[in-house]
């Protein structure tokens, strides 16, 4: 092979393939990875955001602990270049820049905004993180302080720190609590506190009032916003019982009746019971809500016999209908004869199954149990049909759960398998309580079958007719446009025939005799069909 063959070769051939090369995994902004690593970057924020600012005010403390700070400055160096390298591998719109020590404050408020979203107790942070801002404005106005004292000269005047060669004001710790505690009575403006001497004084005291007016004004603010919050989250979980004890009096309801609803509020708020779980869930994603409403509820609606072996996207569905219910002590759930729309699932609490007169018990149900699932399913033979059989009180308070025969025909419309199912579940049921009539049944089905026979007739007779109307609308069709087409065809052989000569001396004349007229009339009737002579 020739030297220029070579070369060909070798300039025809494919690059080989470059090995891909291994990137870091890019953090995702709402995970928790991310999250930690915020909270991790809070301590060398706060850290120089407090301690720089300490050391370049208080000589002693920076020479005191110089190594300490030297390794506390590496590390909070080492962990700003890993903060760099984490911003630029992390999703979403995020900034990668180099900043310097006092601009990363960001990163602070950011992972506060993350904790205060995540904590379950968001208004006690928002109380925590607006005590440790006045921490850090008392901390920074204390160093700036003494820094003044020591520019204009220890012990000058009443107004700066006092000289360190008196007993006691010589320590570290004097000098920082002396400064912190004078900036506190500043900044709180609850005076006692020396009057200025120099300008430099009075422009520092009018700063310091005016950023208390501020403070003053922030704190105001974000306590309002906090209480707003607590009484909106409250009014948003229990309903608001000021509303309805106003009507009751306004309706002159009687005392027994308006303790026992007022007793009822307070039960709600106690023991802190929901009743409006659906209003509080609405904006959620409804697939999140139902797995929301599945972790909290799905466990006491499968105790229910005829749910249980049923599918899970059934019982999904299920929950999301489930109505908490809350009963004080000695009221009906139902009573025996009233029309069942509904069953019943005890969450908490004991209910007695009570003759008629309402004191004599049958039996006591209590958290787990469940009653009224037979009348809301239509089961062929039910000899009680959807009526109660049974007086079922509270004995106590008692939270149960609601499931109404309408939700559960919605649901189960779109599950004919499971319908089936429960149904069988059911009849099993009242098979054991004797309360299934089998010929009632059986003449049940019949009937249905019977029904759904001539159903099937009735169908194919309309099946019939409706072909026999298409054929007949078709043949008009047909018939119409034949008959349009043929009318069609004459308009244009009339239009190429001349005009007979007794009807043009007619024009001339003016009128024509009427026999003249008629003949005319005539033999053009005659002679249309074959065309003029």
């Amino acid at each position: 092979m020739s030297q220029d063959s070579k070369v060909k070769t070798t300039e025809s051939s494919p690059p080989a393939p470059s090995k891909p090369r291994k990137s870091l995994p890019v953090l995702d902004p709402s995970g928790d990875h991310y999250y930690w690593w915020l909270n991790t970057m809070v301590f060398p924020v706060m850290y120089n955001l407090i301690i720089i600012v300490c050391r370049a005010c208080f000589p002693d403390l920076q020479h005191s602990y110089l190594v300490v700070w030297l390794v506390l400055d590496y590390m909070s160096d080492l962990l700003y270049l890993l903060d760099i390298v984490v911003r630029f591998h992390t999703g979403g719109p995020t900034h990668p820049h180099t900043e310097k020590r006092f601009l990363r404050v960001p990163r602070l408020f950011e992972a506060f905004d993350r904790t205060e979203t995540r904590t379950a107790y968001p208004n006690a942070f928002r109380i925590a993180k607006l005590m440790l801002y006045i921490f850090v404005v008392i901390h920074w106005n204390s160093c700036l302080y003494f820094a003044l004292s020591r520019y204009l000269g220890f012990g000058r005047d009443a107004w700066v720190y006092p000289d360190p060669t008196l007993p006691g004001f010589e320590r570290l710790r004097r000098q920082y609590l002396y400064s912190f505690y004078f900036s506190t009575l500043i900044l709180t403006t609850v005076g006692d506190t020396p009057l200025p001497a120099r300008e430099e004084e009075y422009l520092f005291m009018v700063g310091d009032f005016l950023l208390a007016v501020m403070g003053f004004a922030t704190i105001m603010g974000s306590m309002s916003s906090v209480i707003y919050n607590m009484n909106t989250a409250d009014a948003a979980f229990y309903p608001d019982h000021a509303l309805v004890k106003k009507y009751m009096k306004q309706q002159h309801v009687n005392r027994r009746l308006e303790r026992r609803v007022i007793d009822w509020y307070q039960h709600l708020q106690i023991n802190k019971k929901m009743t409006n779980e659906v209003a509080i869930l609405q904006h959620l994603p409804e697939r999140l809500r139902a797995e929301v409403a599945v972790s909290v509820h799905l466990s006491t609606l499968s105790r229910v016999q005829i749910f249980q072996n049923c599918e899970a996207s059934l019982l999904e569905e299920l929950v999301l209908k489930l109505q908490p219910q809350t009963y004080s002590p000695g009221e009906y759930v139902c009573r025996k004869g009233d029309i069942g729309r509904e069953m019943y699932i005890i969450r908490e609490g004991q209910l007695a199954v009570v003759a008629d007169d309402g004191v004599t018990q049958y039996a006591v149900l209590g958290a787990g149990l469940y009653f009224g699932e037979i009348s809301i399913i239509n089961i062929k033979g039910n000899m009680s049909g959807n009526r109660r059989t049974a007086n079922i009180k509270s004995l106590g308070y008692s939270d149960l759960f609601c499931l109404s025969k309408e939700d559960l025909r919605e649901v189960l419309s779109e599950y004919p398998q499971a319908q089936t199912v429960m149904e069988e579940k059911g009849r099993e049921i009242l098979l054991k309580m004797n309360k299934l009539d089998v010929n009632a049944e059986a003449a049940e089905i019949a009937l249905q079958e019977a029904t759904e026979s001539r159903l099937r007739g009735l169908d194919e007779q309309l099946d019939d007719l409706q072909t026999k109307f298409a054929r007949l609308l078709a043949e008009l069709e047909s018939s119409a446009l034949k008959i349009a087409y043929r009318i069609e065809r004459l308009e244009w052989q009339t239009r190429e025939w001349p005009m007979p000569e007794h009807l043009a001396e007619a024009d001339d004349e003016g009128e024509p005799e009427e026999g003249t007229s008629k003949d005319g009339e005539g033999k053009a009737s005659r002679k249309g069909p074959t065309g003029p002579e």
